[in-house]
C-alpha cells in the first residue's frame, strides 16, 4: 500500500525534470491506487467477525541484534485502517486540488514527489507492527514536513520556518527513541503486542516512564504544548501542504501514538493524566490564540492547534475517550482540509494574500468556495447535523465524566475538565466565525498580497471538486458513523470496547449548554466581524490579544531558556578550543619555529666555527667528566 507512492516519489526525483509534464499525474494516480487497495482491503475486513479483524504480518527480519529482533511488518486492524482510509482518500484529493493550485510553479514535479513521499511515510507509520516500524514512518514525515515547509525556500523566513519545525520535532523524536529504550531495556522487544503483554507486569514506574516519553513523542508531533511554537510557522508551505500536514497525517500522528500505546497508558495513570492536561492546556491555548490572527492559515493553524487539544484530551480519559479522540480526529481531517484548501482557493483568487482584513464580501464571487467552507465552519462550530457535532460534543461530555470512571471519586475533576473543554468549544465558535465573516460577510476590501487592489474570482473545477467532496463529508460522514455507535464499535477490536461513566451534570445539560455557548459566540462574532466595519489595519489591542498574537511569547521564552544558553555554551566551548587546545598546539609550533631560528644562525658554513664548535663540545665534557671525577 505505501510501496508504490514511494516508488513514484523515487521516480519523480531521479528522473527529475524529464518527468515534468506528466510526474504530476503519476503522483496522483499513486496516492488514488493506495486508496483503492486499501478500501479492497477495507471491504474484506467488514465481511469478517470482529474478533478476527485484526492481522499481524512480518514481512522479513529488519533488525537482527543477538536476542533482540525486530521485523518488519503490518498491522491491520481497525485503528490501521481507519488512518489508511483518511490518509489516501483526503490525501488523493489535496493531490488533485494541487494540479491547479501548483500548475504554474516551475517545481511542481518536485513538491508532488515530496507529497507521494510523505504519504507513504504515513502509511507506514498507521501500518507499523513495532514502534520501530513506526518510527520509521514517523521520521519519514518530518522529512516530508521539512521539505514542504521550506518548498519556497528561496524566501528566507520560510527556510527558517522549515528548520524551526524540524529540530521541535527532533525534541519530540528523542522522548520517542527513549521510550523505545526502555522497552528494549524491560522487554527485549518494541512489538506492540510484546509491549502490551508486558507491560502490566513491569510495575508502574516503568510504565510511567515509558508513557512520558511518549508523551514527549506526541508534542513534538502533533504540536501540543510546549512544543507547539512550530505549528504556525509551517504556513510558509504552500497551502496544499497546510491541508496535508494539519489535517490528514503529521499532526495526527501523535495522537495515533498515544491510543496505540493505551495499554501503557493504562498502566501509568500519571502519565495518562499528564496526556488530558497537556490537551487541555493547548486546546485553550490554540484556540485564545486563534481569535487574535489575521492570516487566515495562521488562525486556521491555531485552530488545528486547539482540535488537536481536543483528540489528546479524548485520548488522556483512557476507555472513555479513545474511540471519541480518534472519531473526532476522523472528521476533523474531513472539515479542517475543506477550510484549509477553502482558504487556498481565496488566496489563489486574490494573489496570495493571507490577511483576511483585505478580504471580505467573498461570497458574492466565490459562491462554491463560500458555501463549502460554510460546511466546515458549522462542522467545527459543533453545530447538528454537521459531523463535529458527533465528535467533539462526546469528547466533552466524556470530560465531564472522568471523575466518575474506574470506581474514581472526583467529581471535581469532570467539573474542571468539562468546562475547560466547554468553554473551549465557545471560543472555538467566536474565532471560528470571525474566520469566516471576515473572510465571505461585510464590505470588500480586496487587495493583493503587494497591496494592489483585486478582483477575485472562483477557483477552476480542479480545484473547487475536491472542495464539493469534503464538504459532503464534513455534513454528513459524522452522522453516519453515529448511527448504533458504528464507528465506536468498530475501532473495538484495537481500543477496547468504550466504557460509559456518568457525568457529574446530565448530558442533555452539557448539550444545551454548549450549543448556547456556540451560538452566542457566533452571534458575537457576527456584530463585530459582519455586522460592523473591519479596520483594514490591525488595532492595537489589549495585551491578552497582543500576546496571543505573539503565541503568547513561545518564541521568546524558548529562545531565552533554550536557545541563549545553547550559543552560550557553544562560545565557551570554542573559545576553549580556539584558545585552549588551539592555542597549545600552536604555542608548540611558535616554540619550535623560535629554537630552529636559533640553531639555524650556527649552520654559518664556515669550516673554523665547526672547529670551534668542536673545540667547546670537548671543553664541556671534560668539565663534566672532572667534576664526577671529584
Amino acid at each position: 500500500m505505501f510501496v508504490v507512492p514511494a516508488v513514484v516519489a523515487g521516480i519523480l526525483l531521479i528522473l527529475g525534470k524529464r518527468t515534468d509534464r506528466w510526474g504530476h499525474w503519476l503522483a496522483v494516480a499513486a496516492s488514488w491506487f493506495s486508496f483503492i487497495l486499501g478500501a479492497v482491503i477495507l471491504i474484506q475486513m467488514l465481511a469478517l467477525p470482529a474478533g478476527e479483524r485484526r492481522m499481524n504480518i512480518n514481512l522479513f527480519e529488519w533488525i537482527p541484534a543477538g536476542e533482540f529482533r525486530v521485523n518488519f511488518g503490518m498491522l491491520v486492524d481497525p485503528l490501521s485502517m481507519t488512518f489508511v482510509m483518511l490518509v489516501t482518500f483526503v490525501g488523493s484529493l489535496i493531490l488533485v486540488y494541487s494540479v491547479g493550485y501548483m500548475e504554474h510553479d516551475p517545481a511542481r514535479r518536485r513538491f508532488f514527489a515530496y507529497l507521494a513521499l510523505f504519504i507513504a511515510s504515513m502509511l507506514i507509520l498507521v501500518l507499523g507492527n513495532s514502534y520501530a516500524t513506526l518510527f520509521l514512518g514517523w521520521e519519514g514525515v518530518g522529512l516530508c514536513s521539512y521539505l514542504l515547509i521550506g518548498f519556497w525556500n528561496q524566501i528566507p523566513e520560510n527556510a527558517t520556518a522549515a528548520k524551526k519545525a524540524f529540530i521541535m520535532n527532533r525534541v519530540g523524536d528523542m522522548g520517542l527513541l527513549a521510550a523505545m529504550m526502555a522497552m528494549v531495556a524491560s522487554f527485549n522487544s518494541v512489538d506492540f503486542t510484546a509491549v502490551n503483554e508486558g507491560i502490566a507486569s513491569a510495575g508502574s514506574t516503568t510504565a510511567t516512564v515509558i508513557g512520558l516519553f511518549l508523551l514527549l513523542a506526541a508534542c513534538g508531533k502533533s504540536a501540543q504544548y510546549p512544543l507547539q511554537a512550530w505549528l504556525g510557522d509551517a504556513m510558509a508551505g504552500p497551502t496544499p501542504v497546510s491541508a496535508l500536514i494539519h489535517a490528514a497525517t503529521m499532526v495526527t500522528a501523535g495522537v495515533y501514538l498515544v491510543v496505540r500505546s493505551g495499554m501503557v497508558f493504562l498502566a501509568a495513570p500519571v502519565a495518562m493524566t499528564a496526556v488530558a492536561v497537556v490537551g487541555l492546556i493547548t486546546l485553550l491555548m490554540g484556540a485564545i490564540i486563534g481569535c487574535a490572527k489575521d492570516d487566515i492559515k495562521k488562525a486556521l493553524a491555531a485552530s488545528t492547534m486547539s482540535q488537536v487539544g481536543y483528540m489528546m484530551l479524548g485520548a488522556g480519559l483512557g476507555p472513555i475517550g479513545w474511540a471519541f479522540a480518534i472519531f473526532h480526529l476522523l472528521t476533523h481531517g474531513f472539515f479542517k482540509s475543506l477550510m484549509f484548501l477553502g482558504a487556498g482557493s481565496v488566496m489563489h483568487a486574490l494573489g496570495e494574500q493571507t490577511n483576511m482584513r483585505r478580504y471580505g464580501a467573498l461570497r458574492k464571487v466565490m459562491g462554491i468556495t463560500w458555501i463549502t467552507f460554510m460546511a466546515g465552519w458549522l462542522a467545527i462550530l459543533g453545530v447538528a447535523p454537521f459531523s463535529g457535532y458527533w465528535s467533539k460534543d462526546r469528547i466533552i461530555e466524556a470530560a465531564f465524566a472522568v471523575g466518575n470512571f474506574a470506581g474514581m471519586d472526583a467529581p471535581w475533576l469532570g467539573w474542571v475538565y468539562g468546562l475547560i473543554a466547554m468553554f473551549a468549544a465557545g471560543l472555538t465558535a467566536f474565532y471560528m466565525s470571525r474566520l469566516f465573516f471576515m473572510t465571505f460577510n461585510g464590505k470588500a476590501r480586496w487587495a493583493t498580497a503587494n497591496g494592489e487592489p483585486a478582483q477575485p474570482h472562483e477557483s477552476k473545477p480542479i480545484m473547487t471538486v475536491p472542495l464539493i467532496i469534503l464538504a459532503v463529508f464534513a455534513v454528513a460522514l459524522g452522522g453516519i458513523l453515529s448511527f448504533g455507535d458504528i464507528f465506536i464499535t468498530w475501532l473495538a477490536p484495537s481500543v477496547g470496547e468504550t466504557h460509559h461513566a456518568t457525568p457529574v451534570i446530565p448530558v442533555i445539560v452539557i448539550q444545551i449548554l454548549t450549543i448556547a455557548l456556540v451560538v452566542a459566540a457566533a452571534i458575537l462574532a457576527w456584530f463585530k466581524y459582519a455586522r460592523d466595519e473591519v479596520p483594514v489595519y490591525q488595532p492595537a489591542g489589549n495585551a491578552l490579544t497582543q500576546a496571543a498574537r505573539a503565541d503568547f511569547y513561545q518564541d521568546k521564552f524558548n529562545e531565552a531558556v533554550f536557545m541563549t544558553p545553547s550559543i552560550d555554551v557553544m562560545k565557551g566551548v570554542t573559545a576553549v578550543d580556539s584558545k585552549g587546545i588551539d592555542g597549545a598546539v600552536n604555542g608548540v609550533s611558535w616554540l619550535m619555529r623560535k629554537v630552529g631560528s636559533i640553531l639555524s644562525r650556527t649552520e654559518s658554513g664556515y669550516a673554523r666555527a665547526y672547529a670551534g664548535y668542536i673545540l667547546g663540545g670537548v671543553v664541556i665534557v671534560l668539565a663534566i667528566a672532572l667534576g664526577i671525577r671529584l
